[in-house]
């Protein structure tokens, strides 16, 4: 909500968990074709390698070795089929949305300026 309110507050005009696409991305910029997706740590595997470590100690480890290693592929199956059709993609940690808001809407405002320039 915070990232969303932080875009709106730019002018910035999205849709949210947009089905047309695919992997429905959480927010979607449709003047520029940038499609924003907003991850969690855990399913979403950040710092696979230090994670796999601690999962593979776990009582259910392999379940969710398997599970998130899934996830992350089918992330980067989405990000080329949108690439694939003239999209922008960005991904975003759910706790670098939080801390760090501000630097999330910068990196959306220099994809739509690149994307501007090169029109």
């Amino acid at each position: 909500m915070i990232f969303r309110k932080a875009l709106w507050d730019k002018g910035y005009h999205y849709r949210k968990n947009y089905t047309a696409l695919p992997g429905s991305p959480d927010i979607v910029l449709t003047k520029y074709k940038i499609a924003i997706f907003c991850d969690g740590e855990f399913f979403h595997g950040k710092d696979w390698d230090r994670l796999k470590l601690r999962l593979e100690k776990d009582k259910n480890g392999d379940y969710w070795i398997k599970k998130i290693t899934k996830n992350m592929e089918r992330d980067e199956e989405i990000n080329k089929q949108l690439m694939f059709k003239g999209w922008t993609v960005l991904r975003f940690w759910k706790n670098d949305i939080e801390k760090n808001t501000n630097e999330c809407v910068k990196a959306v405002e220099e994809a739509v300026f690149d994307i501007s320039v090169s029109r």
